[in-house]
């Protein structure tokens, strides 16, 4: 990944927030028929040691597990918030005019060598342990456990489970920090003024990544 110095993200537990927070890890790898990759979502292990663990699961039907299966190293990206930035923003359009628009974006890549698992109670466990990490955010969380047990058990027969032991581990945090302090006020104030969800996650970067208040 194209890495200026300004914009690397090289704390762990800021990288592992953005995997916890945007799980939906896109997977790619490498086949005989070439690259492949696969929206997957995973989590990231509560016992991992060193740069992290990452589990997973994906359907048999999918050629790339048996890709994985073979010893192929994979890439996995995560994106975090992301938002186009006018140059309208910029206090610098107003004194030179000499500004182009850019993307904002925090996006986190890991590489690793795939484990694949067909054992029926790990994946079971992993199936479980996925399921209860985002249903515990409802008011009333459903648990596999509610479905009906023949069903279940025909459902995991359908997948596979997947580990990665983290090898490399890249986060990229490209928030304005690039511009002066002016033009990242404009920013953050012009993200603001959008009030939607997206913008206002990118506004809350740039204060933070540009030392504004």
């Amino acid at each position: 990944m194209y890495q200026p110095p300004h914009f690397r993200e090289e704390r762990l537990d800021v990288q592992h927030a953005l995997i916890r927070n945007h799980p939906l890890g896109l997977l790619i790898s490498s086949g005989e028929g070439g690259l492949m990759a696969n929206p997957i979502p995973f989590r990231l292990a509560k016992e991992s040691h060193g740069l992290g663990t990452l589990q997973a699961h994906m359907a048999r039907a999918n050629p790339q597990w048996r890709a994985l299966a073979k010893g192929a190293d994979a890439l996995i990206v995560f994106q975090g918030a992301d938002h186009y930035i006018t140059p309208s923003w910029y206090e610098t359009k107003r004194e030179t005019g000499k500004v182009v628009p850019t993307w904002n974006y925090a996006i986190v890549q890991v590489r690793g060598r795939v484990r694949v698992i067909e054992d029926s109670q790990w994946i079971r466990a992993q199936v479980d342990r996925l399921t209860d990490g985002h249903e515990g955010k409802r008011m009333i969380p459903w648990a596999v456990g509610d479905a009906p047990d023949d069903f279940i058990t025909a459902q995991l027969k359908g997948i596979v489970g997947i580990e990665v032991e983290i090898t490399a581990i890249d986060g990229k945090w490209k928030v304005s920090q690039n511009r002066g302090e002016p033009d990242r006020r404009g920013v953050a104030g012009g993200l603001t003024d959008m009030a939607t969800a997206e913008a206002d996650a990118m506004a809350e970067l740039v204060r933070t990544y540009g030392s504004i208040e």
